[in-house]
């Protein structure tokens, strides 16, 4: 058993004895910053032949990891900087941000779930004096919820399935269309991003309830 395995392991042990005393329709809620994923050949020209991704630290997501990388998401209308990315390399450069994110870049960003780029904006990336054009690669996240197998039985859905979501907080709000994503790989939570926490008063630890299905994809 590897170390990506074993983390895998523990995770989902360690949320079904959280969930243990939770109601069975209650699922816990993570925030999403704006963030990008860069393919090895976008990592190589932004920071050099050969270079590849640096690990901070563990993401929940089995696998995943913040890198020490940063780089500069710049438009002609604005640019933020000192962005996150995230690992490990993908096979498109994807550049997720939350709608407010996407209107201060001067960007018409689709809601879309990851990996969906065909047809995204263009954006162009830089860490220090190297700049790429980054094709078909700004998206604003779908809300979703990851599963494994085993939760997805345990709550009674299926991978695509869309639900309402109510975040439960002092201000609570009820997301539509929430998509679930199953993978064996996947560790349970939902994911908002900074926009939909907002409108919520999200704190971390909050949790969400499913309210009602929609029906399966």
């Amino acid at each position: 058993m590897n170390e990506q395995e074993i983390r895998r392991l523990v995770s989902n042990v360690v949320t079904r004895l959280l969930l243990q005393e939770e109601p069975a329709n209650t699922v816990p809620v993570e925030v999403s910053a704006r963030h990008v994923h860069l393919t090895q050949e976008d990592v190589e020209a932004l920071f050099g032949p050969g270079h590849t991704l640096t690990h901070k630290r563990n993401l929940s997501q089995p696998g995943q990891f913040l890198a020490e990388e940063r780089v500069s998401v710049v438009t002609a209308k604005n640019s933020f900087h000192n962005v996150a990315v995230l690992g490990p390399a993908r096979s498109h450069t994807q550049v997720e941000l939350s709608m407010t994110d996407a209107r201060t870049l001067g960007l018409k960003a689709p809601i879309r779930q990851s990996g969906d780029t065909a047809g995204c904006p263009d954006v162009c990336l830089m860490a220090g004096s190297r700049m790429i054009c980054a094709k078909e690669s700004v998206m604003v996240a779908q809300n979703h919820i990851h599963m494994t197998p085993a939760d997805a039985s345990r709550y009674g859905v299926a991978d695509g399935q869309k639900l309402q979501v109510e975040i439960e907080t002092e201000r609570p709000v009820t997301f539509d269309g929430v998509v679930i994503r199953v993978r064996e790989d996947y560790a349970l939570a939902m994911h908002i991003d900074l926009d939909e926490a907002n409108a919520c008063a999200f704190q971390t630890g909050e949790s969400g309830r499913l309210v009602r299905q929609e029906g399966a994809k």
